[in-house]
């Protein structure tokens, strides 16, 4: 089973690589970005066919490891 775990800060949290990435799409004439946040993405695949224990098993990887949760949200999604 292939899933998607995308990582990005909280609403609130100060996002600097954001901002610069905003400045630099303003400075190559991008001139109607309002803001930019960043984040990360995470492709994994499972060698597991229950779509709920893959769930908690991906979920269990982000509150371990992949995101952290003081300041950071994660959205699972299972691909296949």
């Amino acid at each position: 089973m292939k899933a998607r775990i995308t990582v990005t800060l909280k609403n609130g949290v100060l996002d600097p690589q954001g901002q610069a990435i905003e400045g630099a799409l303003g400075g190559l004439g991008f001139e109607n970005i309002g803001s930019v946040r960043q984040g990360k993405t995470f492709d994994v695949e499972l060698n597991e066919t229950d779509e709920a224990k893959a769930k908690n098993i991906l979920k269990d990887m982000c509150e371990k490891l992949l995101a952290n949760t003081v300041i950071e949200d994660y959205r699972v999604r299972i691909l296949s």
